[in-house]
């Protein structure tokens, strides 16, 4: 389990930091405003790339069942994941898609950002990381490994949502603080999540 915690923290250490404006910043002040046109597509696929060997780690350590669900609950929960991941479908695809993965960048010059407050976003402001969760925690098989890179990714995507709003406000303002005065950080309803 050590080895898992510290792989999630290590690479949630830097992923953090490579999408932090600072780091963005230098990278711009070394390599010009050129590299900073593959910079976003980079930044995905090195993520993607170093997430790939915590997901072999798991499977690899030794490791032991907790739950299976069985008939007829599994057949709930896995729709329950498919509702989740065309939710995040949906969600992605309002925002700039091609943006966000950074290949908009590669045929033309980055655009300001614009802050999207409609469909699932006027629901939750981080509407990506929920249903991101809500995929990950339906799965009707968990073993201790499993439980272990969960726990650790749905801590680092509620420590990068806080991080991603202090930069939003940074980025948009009076805008975005209005829109995070009336609309609930993850969970749909809950006053908590309604930060002033």
């Amino acid at each position: 389990m050590l080895w898992l915690v510290l792989s999630m923290a290590v690479w949630g250490i830097v992923h953090s930091i490579l999408a932090s404006m600072q780091v963005k910043g230098f990278l711009r002040g070394i390599l010009g405003s050129g590299f900073m046109r593959v910079y976003r597509l980079s930044y995905n696929i090195f993520s993607l790339a170093t997430f790939a060997p915590i997901l072999v780690l798991m499977k690899r350590l030794p490791d032991r069942s907790l739950y299976v669900v069985l008939s007829p609950w599994v057949y709930a929960m896995l729709a329950g994941q498919i509702a989740a991941a065309l939710c995040l479908l949906v969600t992605f695809l309002q925002t700039d898609a091609l943006s966000f993965v950074g290949l908009r960048q590669l045929i033309e010059e980055e655009k300001p950002a614009a802050l999207v407050t409609k469909g699932f976003y006027r629901l939750v402001r981080h509407p990506l990381y929920l249903f991101s969760l809500l995929f990950i925690w339906l799965s009707p098989i968990m073993t201790v490994n499993m439980l272990v890179v969960w726990i650790s990714l749905t801590a680092y995507l509620f420590i990068g949502a806080y991080f991603e709003e202090r930069k939003l406000l940074r980025e948009f303002g009076a805008a975005y603080a209005d829109y995070k005065s009336r609309t609930p950080m993850m969970i749909p309803g809950l006053l908590f999540g309604r930060n002033k």
